[in-house]
């Protein structure tokens, strides 16, 4: 009998461990079941779920486009500087390059309509990007990279019919939310972009660029064909299409005298464009005298080059993962106007900062990539929101055109200023950001956001 109680007692302990054990491991089970459930509420989730087929295959998709250019851009120039293409036949290559496309970003959104939107984006992947890379990979001479820039320029035409293939069958309150997710493709794929330093440092630049041009255009093919095999046409692209399937490329291209006339009297849609011609001519100046400013005025080593990028891309991501969703009650001016208002403060901190201030130059990178998460995605939505959508393919074709024209000479007018003094083309885009705060100050809510405030 005292055997049997000592044996119950010793395995009461063993079985009151056993029971904690299991308890603990069902808690586990549980938390992670509940963070599963929270991660599926989340607005962005929330987004990709209500917005099936083309919304969520082009987002899905964008990085076999992103994770390679990321890759590749950062030496894009060395690597034609390093098989004997001058200074001013990379000038000569680019300048062209421009006119090319002008011309495809007017033409877009007439091929667009006639051929439709997955056509053309299909179209403009595979020439665009998979025969241009296809070029640049094997590409040692003026000519074959002049052939491979202007294949390039194809991707011109992509950009109108791909917003089209995104948006037009999505959700319009969605809009902000779809654009963001675009951004955080683009943005998850700069932090692959130390990789090909790697590489270049274990080899030389003209091997591994061929290398990574080929890979990118098998990615390109790739997202060719998972584009034909998921994404559908939109229901307004098979209208453009029935409607303009008898209708001349000039009957269609005569047309454009009674759209633009429209388009210019349509004070909404001058306004986004005249912010968006704002930020492309900033983010034109930043990313080409960015580098020269803090490495040869502020002396900031060029080993913290590659570390900008990868730190502005992460500031982004917590931004337009973790503040912005809650943003969705707020009205859609207040979060473009302090963006622009952060990019301001940004750009007057980068012209203050004394010389060898590193910590100070981080601080900036923090203040612009804030900035970057709230204009961003609201910018591309500001112009849709503002576009009839029967003619929502020509006049992206017309703004994207227009923009590339009108911004183009400031890249000479910002060069001429870094020339006089390299904190001058900063302190133009301070004034071009107070501007656009100005103009975004007198711009109307979307009618979407008016209308789901009055419901």
């Amino acid at each position: 009998m005292a055997r049997m109680i000592r044996d119950c007692i010793m395995r009461v302990p063993v079985s009151a461990a056993a029971e904690d054990h299991t308890n603990e491991g069902q808690r586990k089970d549980m938390n992670a079941i509940n963070k599963m459930k929270s991660l599926k509420k989340h607005p962005l989730i929330q987004v990709l779920a209500r917005n099936g087929g083309n919304p969520r295959t082009l987002v899905l998709i964008e990085p076999l486009w992103g994770i390679p250019y990321n890759l590749i851009a950062p030496f894009a120039t060395l690597y034609m500087y390093t098989q004997g293409i001058t200074d001013v036949q990379i000038g000569l290559i680019l300048s062209m390059s421009m006119v090319v496309q002008v011309f495809f970003s007017f033409f877009g959104g007439i091929l667009t309509d006639k051929l439709g939107r997955k056509f053309t984006t299909m179209m403009g992947d595979f020439f665009g990007w998979a025969m241009a890379c296809l070029v640049w990979s094997i590409s040692n001479n003026f000519w074959l990279f002049l052939a491979a820039a202007l294949l390039n320029c194809f991707e011109q035409i992509n950009q109108t019919a791909w917003y089209c293939l995104l948006i037009e069958d999505a959700e319009p309150k969605d809009l902000v939310g779809l654009y963001t997710w675009v951004n955080i493709g683009g943005m998850v794929a700069i932090f692959f972009a130390p990789l090909s330093g790697l590489f270049i440092n274990s080899y030389s630049v003209v091997p591994v660029l061929r290398v990574l041009y080929l890979l990118f255009s098998l990615t390109m093919m790739a997202k060719t064909l998972i584009t034909f095999r998921f994404c559908r046409e939109t229901r307004q692209g098979k209208v453009r299409r029935a409607e303009t399937k008898n209708v001349s490329v000039l009957h269609m291209l005569a047309e454009y005298r009674q759209l633009i006339p429209r388009v210019l009297k349509d004070r909404g849609i001058m306004k986004a464009v005249a912010v968006s011609v704002i930020l492309y001519i900033t983010n034109m100046i930043s990313t080409n005298f960015f580098s020269l400013y803090v490495t040869q005025r502020l002396g900031i080593s060029d080993q913290y080059l590659a570390v900008f990028p990868i730190l502005n891309a992460a500031v982004m991501l917590v931004f337009m993962v973790g503040i912005q969703p809650r943003m969705s009650s707020v009205k859609f001016r207040l979060p473009l106007w302090g963006g622009l208002a952060l990019y301001a403060c940004a750009v007057a901190l980068l012209i203050l900062i004394p010389e060898g201030s590193l910590f100070l130059v981080i601080i900036y990178v923090f203040v612009w990539a804030a900035g970057g998460a709230l204009v961003a995605p609201r910018k591309d939505a500001l112009i849709q929101l503002n576009i009839n959508p029967q003619e929502r393919a020509r006049i992206n074709a017309l703004i994207m055109a227009s923009t590339i024209a009108f911004s183009s000479p400031f890249g000479y007018f910002a060069g001429w200023l870094s020339s006089v003094d390299r904190r001058l083309p900063f302190g133009f885009m301070l004034l071009l950001f107070l501007t656009a705060m100005l103009i975004v100050g007198r711009i109307q809510e979307p009618k979407l956001i008016q209308e789901e405030e009055n419901g």
